[in-house]
């Protein structure tokens, strides 16, 4: 069956780094665009961004442009998010998703940006 489970996350301080990753299997990894969401504590989802099958091409939210990198390992069928000058407004739990053909998601791995 098809598993995404991400790793990475935890308790940072307003402008530190963090790095998430999403250990996929179940599928063919390398046939597939794959996407980071987020969800804030009472807030809906938010797509940040978003990596083609090849890793290529990338698409970042405004909220998060030029401060997170993703990226893939095809060869390891893992996803990456690389997060740098982190914000209180970052805080959020981080999901990787598979979104094209049949709907896969993470278990989510809280991030929290305080001091």
């Amino acid at each position: 069956q098809v598993q995404l489970v991400e790793s990475g996350g935890g308790l940072v301080q307003p402008g530190g780094s963090l790095r998430l990753s999403c250990a996929a299997s179940g599928f063919t990894f390398s046939d597939y665009p794959l996407s980071w969401v987020r969800q804030a504590l009472g807030k809906g989802l938010e797509s940040i961004s978003e990596i083609n099958s090849g890793g290529g091409a990338t698409w970042y939210a405004d909220s998060v442009k030029g401060r997170f990198t993703i990226s893939r390992d095809n060869a390891k069928n893992t996803l990456y998010l690389n997060m740098n000058s982190l914000k209180p407004d970052d805080t959020a739990v981080y999901y990787c998703a598979k979104l094209v053909g049949d709907d896969y998601w993470g278990q989510g791995n809280q991030v929290t940006v305080s001091s």
